[in-house]
């Protein structure tokens, strides 16, 4: 908001000079006079923005990405091994930097500069990371991950025309939606319809993909509570968003106002905090069953 001009209405509270942009940045002021409203509006949606940080934080700190395989569908079944697999390289690195700088710090090297530092730094964490990542893989492999049964030409064309219309009819579900002027029946119907059908085409891909559990996941009573705290929350936030315009995007000119509901909703989600499932912590060299 400083940077890129705030705008020069309102309470002027620091008159930087502006900087001209040429034709092709036409709209886009650099500096400019810094006043309250705009530094509010900056203040507004750096704390939704902060929000929505918080929120896939939180979702990453409890969600099991092994547990989440599980639940994948089984027409996502591949695309959820490799996104379980994607996301256990990140740690995987992390572990290798700190093993080889470790091995490093132990044996005595002579200074070869930052390019050769880096060097000898980077190839071992590399080399690391990618065994132990084929190790993973060929693990998964010899568990039967990614295999997958037989479909008949008929079934895969059956599938595939599900799925398409399925996305054709989202799509124009969610511009009918976003154009005023469109039909509303080709709105939430549609969309609905398209969902519908997408679902469809995706229980007759998954007929395909054969995999057992002898460990079946069930939701306790914390999990439940979470869930439920979210849902709360996500449907307050709708009910204020589109009944209370002014509680959800407050006036710049004016304290902010806050309702009843608001607060139930902050409590609800303090209560999906509470009521979450501890987290577990254990010493470095145990491993936990």
């Amino acid at each position: 908001r400083v940077v890129f001009g705030g705008g020069s209405n309102g309470t002027v509270l620091l008159d930087l000079p502006a900087v001209p942009l040429p034709e092709a940045a036409a709209g886009i002021v650099l500096l400019g006079p810094v006043t309250l409203e705009s530094l509010l509006a900056g203040a507004y949606e750096g704390l939704r923005l902060a929000t929505i940080v918080i929120c896939v934080g939180a979702a990453n700190s409890l969600a099991n990405p092994k547990r989440l395989l599980r639940s994948v569908p089984p027409a996502l079944y591949e695309v959820g091994t490799a996104l379980v697999v994607a996301v256990s390289v990140l740690p995987q690195l992390a572990d290798s930097v700190q093993r080889v700088r470790a091995a490093q710090s132990l044996r005595a090297a002579p200074a070869a500069g930052r390019v050769g530092s880096l060097r000898r730094f980077l190839v071992p964490v590399l080399e690391d990371a990618l065994e132990r990542s084929l190790a993973l893989a060929a693990g998964m492999d010899t568990r039967g991950y990614g295999r997958s049964g037989d479909a008949s030409p008929a079934r895969r064309r059956v599938t595939g025309a599900l799925m398409l219309t399925g996305l054709c009819g989202v799509c124009v579900g969610v511009y009918a939606g976003l154009d005023q002027e469109a039909p509303r029946w080709l709105a939430t119907p549609m969309l609905l319809l398209g969902v519908a059908v997408a679902v469809l085409g995706t229980v007759s891909a998954g007929r395909r993909v054969e995999r057992s559990r002898y460990r079946p996941d069930r939701w306790r009573t914390p999990e439940l509570l979470v869930v439920a705290a979210g849902v709360v929350v996500a449907v307050l936030g709708q009910w204020v968003a589109r009944q209370q315009p002014l509680v959800a995007l407050p006036r710049l000119d004016a304290v902010p106002t806050v309702s009843l509901a608001v607060l139930l909703g902050a409590g609800v989600a303090l209560l999906g905090a509470v009521a979450s499932p501890p987290t577990r912590v254990t010493a470095p060299g145990v491993v936990t069953a």
